[in-house]
């Protein structure tokens, strides 16, 4: 069997401060988090976050962008604000880029195709906040950009458990591999 390991990465999405106080209310939902950030690192698989931030002012934000124009209200979104560092929990290490995106894919606005196509990476293995949010319209651009895709599902979270399900259960599947963490490290061994 082939190691594609040295062409994976796993895109660990929004796991941010703002975001993960809105969706984590207890600890342990970031432990798939992680398990599978330091699986990852185990089997000497790339790790890159992602996160959403923007310039001080938003000049990124359009009025006409229902959602973001929002953020940028709270005045808590720059690329310098705690609401937008990677939580304490799942610390970057020194070569583990951070990518800054300004919409809701991980590739709009970032500099995360250019980086992908510079190490080889044809394979990503997605988990974030919120699956309805930045996983859904990762995986659309990523199958529509030819990667082969895993999306983590128990490493995914979503404000509505209903949606979370009839996307990871119905929609994913159409365009990626889903499993659950521990489902993902058993194929790394």
């Amino acid at each position: 069997m082939q190691d594609y390991r040295n062409q994976t990465a796993l895109l660990v999405m929004d796991v941010q401060n703002g975001i993960v106080a809105r969706f984590a209310q207890t600890g342990t939902v970031l432990l798939p988090f992680q398990k599978a950030v330091q699986a990852a690192r185990q089997h000497t698989i790339g790790v890159i976050f992602v996160r959403v931030a923007f310039r001080q002012g938003y000049p990124e934000v359009s009025p006409r962008n229902k959602s973001f124009s929002a953020l940028a209200g709270l005045s808590n979104m720059t690329a310098a604000d705690e609401a937008t560092q990677i939580h304490q929990s799942l610390a970057p290490q020194s070569d583990e880029p951070i990518v800054t995106k300004r919409r809701v894919s991980a590739f709009a606005g970032s500099d995360l195709a250019i980086l992908l196509r510079s190490r080889q990476i044809n394979r990503l293995v997605l988990c974030g906040i919120a699956t309805s949010g930045v996983v859904l319209s990762t995986v659309r651009e990523a199958a529509d950009r030819d990667f082969a895709l895993t999306v983590l599902a128990d490493a995914c979270l979503d404000a509505d458990p209903e949606v979370h399900r009839i996307l990871t259960e119905k929609v994913f599947p159409r365009q990626a591999d889903v499993l659950t963490v521990d489902d993902w490290i058993g194929t790394l061994d």
